[in-house]
């Protein structure tokens, strides 16, 4: 009988059991958790359910992986502007950029009347050991045609690239010739560069140019060092401008070659990343060497951390114009699918303690985007005084100020200069014709050309050969009105310009940046830096002239410099 009874109470009792679980686990949830979880659950909950109904309900079929594609990144476009979802098809070009190497067949190439057109075969690479040759035109891949609308840069690599050891066959016209040409490449690595230019400037000064911080930027820039000692150099430039960053390590590494043992270099902080100091080893070999490193509004993210880390140690000068302001760091997160998110996680700090991010709406990708824009509109590429601070101010080790809340300001501010700047000059650059021009009289002139192996020897060459009105008639065939005054006024900078893009097609990057900085009066700012032994920063007297150099330099030529290296990032493909 009492067995009876206990039988007939247990469901009743485990009920109960269940109900009190659940109260207790809430209780402590609420108050452990802030509710934070039971949120989360619930708008993911919401999704699903969105998703879920969408699919089920909607009157047209919908195809749900598309909607979650493009919903992602609007979802991260919420948090703030470097919070980005990267597609599977995406992720390898993505990080073939900052990798030391890629699989492919070895040329740089641009497409010119939907076709693609060889502009340089990397030396050794796959593609020069099976015979293709610069000026070559691409018409067919593997015995399809491959002209017209369908050539784009995307489709291009991704039928050129491939695993190591596959084969690809392309037909080529070359120059001078009707026929088709079939070549077969055994695809394979491809070495990725980070260092554009090492070279002696003057007898004493080493220059280096950094594109960007990848896998093997450090191990090149030893390899360059080496070089530069070998030469005797004595100074050092580090070039930095335009350089939009990457690993943070690859900085750390090269800002620990040049400080004393326990400098502070950066450090990083988020809300679930606890404070992370990354400091030098004291085994750095050029800790006693005059540096000064050249930044501008493209220098971004490592590449402030680097100019961050000289400054507010005191231990090189910096020069040119404000960077870009980017003092947050991402986590690559991979999905099973193969796509991935690189989602803010910190935030990154100059030895000093400033965070160099700046400012921004979350939500407003566009009004970050126009910050460059805005900066040259208010004047801040003409004048120092118009700099927003939008920070508080700071102070490096000897008691420098330095600022806060948008990028790394100069020790020596170096404004841009109108003169001689004409809007057909602005026409000619933005519009692409002059790149257009040097490939075609390039293409035209190739057989001669190849015979200037110097830099100084073709340039020589092509100041010779009337370059500017050979432009300026192509350029009026091409829609661009000739403007006799203002080309005058402007010859010398369209002959800078055009020279410069004929020799990056027959020589090499190295050799272009060789020629700019010739007329480039940023570098030449560096080197009287040197000259007059100031490269290590002192506190300075506001009255001397050392105070009023620190407020004022002149340059004519940054637009050029400023526009042909975007051209240079946008118009040349590696496959």
């Amino acid at each position: 009988m009492s067995q009876n009874k206990t039988n007939r109470y247990m469901p009743m009792i485990l009920a109960l059991c269940v109900i009190i679980g659940i109260l207790i686990g809430t209780f402590y949830a609420n108050h452990f958790s802030g509710n934070r979880l039971n949120i989360i659950n619930s708008g993911s909950n919401r999704l699903n359910n969105l998703l879920h109904i969408v699919d089920d309900q909607y009157v047209d079929n919908v195809n749900i992986d598309s909607l979650v594609e493009k919903a992602i990144p609007q979802i991260l476009s919420e948090l703030d502007p470097h919070s980005v979802y990267i597609s599977a098809k995406d992720v390898e070009a993505t990080n073939d950029d900052l990798k030391g190497s890629f699989s492919g067949v070895g040329i740089e190439f641009t497409i010119r009347e939907d076709t693609i057109h060889v502009q340089n075969v990397i030396s050794n690479g796959p593609a020069e050991r099976s015979g293709v040759l610069a000026g070559d035109k691409i018409v067919t891949i593997d015995d399809e045609p491959f002209v017209g609308k369908v050539v784009t840069n995307q489709e291009a690599q991704h039928r050129l690239k491939g695993p190591k050891g596959t084969k690809v066959k392309v037909g080529v016209i070359r120059y001078g010739q009707k026929a088709i040409q079939q070549i077969t490449i055994t695809r394979g690595e491809i070495p990725q560069k980070s260092i554009a230019a090492t070279y002696m400037i003057d007898d004493n000064t080493g220059y280096i140019r950094i594109k960007n911080f990848g896998e093997t930027t450090y191990p090149e820039l030893l390899i360059a060092l080496a070089q530069l000692s070998q030469e005797g150099f004595g100074n050092l430039i580090i070039d930095l401008r335009d350089n939009t960053g990457g690993y943070l390590q690859s900085a750390v590494q090269i800002a620990n070659e040049f400080l004393p043992k326990n400098k502070l270099i950066v450090y990083t902080e988020g809300r679930k990343s606890p404070r992370q100091d990354y400091r030098s080893d004291g085994h750095g070999s050029y800790q006693k060497i005059p540096l000064i490193v050249l930044i501008n509004e493209g220098s971004a993210s490592a590449a402030e951390i680097l100019a961050g880390a000289m400054q507010d140690n005191d231990r090189a000068t910096i020069i040119g114009r404000r960077s870009f302001g980017k003092g947050l760091v991402q986590q690559q997160i991979g999905f099973p699918d193969g796509s991935m998110i690189r989602l803010t996680i910190a935030r990154y700090y100059t030895p000093s303690g400033r965070c160099i991010q700046k400012p921004y709406t979350a939500g407003d990708g566009m009004g970050y985007e126009q910050d460059i824009i805005d900066r040259y509109e208010h004047g801040e590429f003409f004048s120092q005084d118009s700099i927003k601070h939008t920070g508080p101010t700071y102070h490096t080790g000897i008691g420098r100020e330095v600022y806060g809340g948008g990028g790394i300001t100069p020790d020596i501010f170096v404004p841009e200069d109108t003169v001689n700047m004409t809007s057909y000059y602005k026409q000619a650059s933005m519009s692409g014709l002059i790149l257009q021009f040097a490939y075609t009289y390039t293409d035209d002139n190739r057989q001669k050309l190849n015979n200037y192996k110097q830099m100084e020897t073709l340039a020589n060459y092509l100041r010779k050969q009337d370059i500017v009105e050979r432009f300026a008639v192509y350029a009026d065939k091409h829609g661009l009105k000739r403007r006799n005054l203002l080309i005058q006024k402007s010859h010398a900078l369209l002959e800078r310009y055009i020279i410069s893009r004929i020799i990056y097609n027959i020589l090499d990057e190295e050799a272009w940046n060789e020629y700019i900085n010739q007329f480039d009066h940023v570098v030449e700012k560096a080197l009287k830096v040197f000259k007059d032994d100031a490269a290590f920063p002192t506190l300075p007297d506001e009255t001397t002239e050392e105070g009023e150099q620190r407020k004022v330099a002149s340059l004519d030529n940054s637009y050029h410099r400023w526009s042909v290296s975007r051209d240079q990032r946008l118009m040349a493909n590696r496959s």
